[in-house]
């Protein structure tokens, strides 16, 4: 049969079982549009912003695990996902974006809304294509699949000029669709020196990335590390992939984490890090994380093993591959010593959270959050404050629950990133945690979320500032507060109304507890405004560049180095 460039788009969209796109229409990708808008199977949501569109997408991909799709037209379509395809890249995120390109014969002449989309994209994407014919669809489309979630997950980007989306050809036979590909063997050799190294540890922990979450490694994690009875500690990407409640989690490392998490790591004779990239964030000052361990690290990426800190054992495999493997290779026992002492800097340097119990209080508010929803709940967060709070508050068992920015520490990730978690999981309830500062560089997606009907909650912690810039500014630039403060008050309530969405005031409510059970059960998409201090900081906290082991923490409205 006959078909066009963009319907053979559709139907390769549809055998590799893509149910939903979200995207913007413009001139240069109309041909697809009305080749989607007779797709039996594929819905679409229209977003109101194409890094919205773009971060729908993250969420989608985040909690199902498979490669998503959006689309964008040319130029400025095509620009406004930037960002959200460098946020994916970083984070490890199979999205996979589809843009509509100006004519063949216009390329190079600053058509109108022309722009090098493929040129623009190669840095931020696991790979790029544009098409040059009607034909390359049919390589192309099942190929960018396979490359976003092969090996280490990442965005692609796909540039489709308007004549071949209107192109028509014969398709004899239609390609298989693709999916992930096999990784080569890795040497037994190096597992058993991973082993070997792990028998020999007094006191060894676990260090847990996001790479846990992406090789779907959480259940031979939890048996590996009760195996060999060692504390773990999780980044921010890989909170999920430990449940936080076991007796040997210890959360989150890095600079926001505990100090009895930070402390633990510094006394370890061995640091298994697992999907683990060694992001400053997570290790401080490099020269003086884990100065007394040796290292064995796992991860599927070749260009992670010895880029930041050089590995005893480095095996590039996936996660839950090699776990199956090294586990039974490795001796049984307890380390009762080590989780003694463990216990006791827990016990001496806790994680303090102040007014854990009052939902008007900035730890509180995620706290009470969490005992009131469902224990499946999802989570997405912008990036802030609230951030570094909900993922010190917020106790998460399962992977896949947990969504956030982390190495782009993109400011508008959480509302539309929320939106693409509702659209994916229907079934269970998505809050998420914005501030005012991050809330307003997407605001415009409340619109979307009305639109779809979604049960999504906006928990807005709202200090009326850009939070984090506001504490490094008191803490480290001598209290000029420069820029970071707003001047003026947005009624976020009335915003919402305006959207079509139901909004509730804690500040304003008689009992702020009930209030907050109330909207967090109401149904549909419900912004919830809670007015926070900005001088209430996010405590602990190692200053940037600085090592762990100089963490910040607040006594008595002190700040005090330790």
């Amino acid at each position: 049969m006959n078909y066009t460039g963009a319907e053979i788009l559709i139907k390769l969209l549809e055998r590799q079982g893509i149910k939903q796109i979200a995207g913007i229409p413009g001139g240069a990708n109309l041909p697809m549009y009305d080749a989607l808008s007779r797709s039996e199977s594929i819905r679409h949501i229209l977003a109101r912003h194409e890094q919205g569109a773009g971060f729908i997408a993250q969420g989608q991909a985040r909690v199902s695990g498979q490669p998503s799709v959006f689309f964008a037209t040319s130029g400025p379509g095509a620009t406004n996902t930037i960002t959200a395809l460098a946020d994916a890249k970083l984070d490890s995120i199979p999205v996979i974006c589809i843009t509509g390109q100006v004519p063949l014969s216009l390329i190079g002449t600053d058509a109108f809304q022309e722009i090098d989309t493929y040129g623009l994209s190669v840095p931020v994407t696991k790979h790029s294509y544009m098409a040059r014919s009607a034909e390359e669809l049919l390589e192309i489309i099942p190929q960018a699949f396979e490359v976003a979630i092969s090996g280490r997950p990442g965005p692609v980007l796909i540039d489709i000029p308007k004549d071949v989306q209107m192109q028509r050809i014969q398709v004899p036979e239609w390609p298989a669709a693709r999916f992930r590909s096999e990784l080569p063997a890795y040497p037994m050799a190096k597992i058993e020196e991973a082993a070997a190294l792990i028998d020999a540890a007094e006191r060894p922990i676990i260090y847990l990335g996001g790479g846990a979450i992406h090789s779907s490694a959480e259940e031979e994690t939890l048996q590996f590390a009760e195996r060999i009875h060692a504390p773990v500690t999780t980044t921010l990407m890989g909170l999920g992939a430990f449940p936080a409640s076991h007796s040997q989690s210890i959360g989150m490392l890095g600079m926001h984490a505990a100090r009895y998490t930070n402390m633990a790591l510094q006394e370890a004779d061995l640091l298994i890090a697992l999907g683990a990239r060694f992001d400053d964030r997570a290790t401080g000052k490099v020269a003086q994380f884990c100065p007394n361990a040796k290292i064995v690290h796992i991860d599927i990426d070749n260009a992670e093993l010895d880029k930041i800190k050089t590995a005893h054992v480095g095996i590039r495999a996936d996660l839950k591959a090699a776990l199956r493997d090294l586990s039974p290779r490795t001796r049984a026992r307890r380390r009762e010593s080590w989780m003694s002492r463990v216990a006791e800097l827990k016990k001496d340097f806790p994680m303090e959270m102040p007014n854990p119990d009052s939902a008007t209080s900035a730890y509180g508010i995620i706290r009470e959050t969490q005992r009131i929803c469902p224990e499946d709940t999802i989570v997405t967060t912008d990036v802030g404050q609230h951030q570094m709070r909900a993922a010190q508050a917020f106790d998460f068992e399962k992977p896949r629950r947990w969504l956030t920015s982390g190495g782009l520490g993109t400011m508008g990730f959480g509302l539309p990133a929320a939106i693409g978690a509702a659209l994916e999981a229907p079934d269970q309830k998505v809050v998420c945690f914005s501030g005012d500062g991050s809330l307003m560089m997407n605001i415009q997606e409340l619109a979307t979320a009305a639109e779809e009907g979604l049960d999504l909650k906006v928990v807005l912690c709202n200090n009326n500032s850009l939070g984090l810039v506001h504490q490094q500014q008191t803490l480290f630039y001598g209290k000029n507060i420069f820029a970071s403060n707003f001047s003026s008050h947005l009624d976020f309530c009335m915003i919402a109304r305006g959207f079509g969405i139901s909004a509730y005031d804690l500040g304003s409510a008689e009992n702020p507890s009930e209030t907050l059970e109330e909207a967090l059960n109401a149904p549909g998409c419900v912004l919830i405004n809670v007015p926070l201090d900005v001088t209430h900081k996010v405590f602990p906290m190692v200053p940037p560049g600085g090592a762990n082991s100089e963490a910040i923490i607040e006594q008595a409205e002190k700040e005090v180095a330790i």
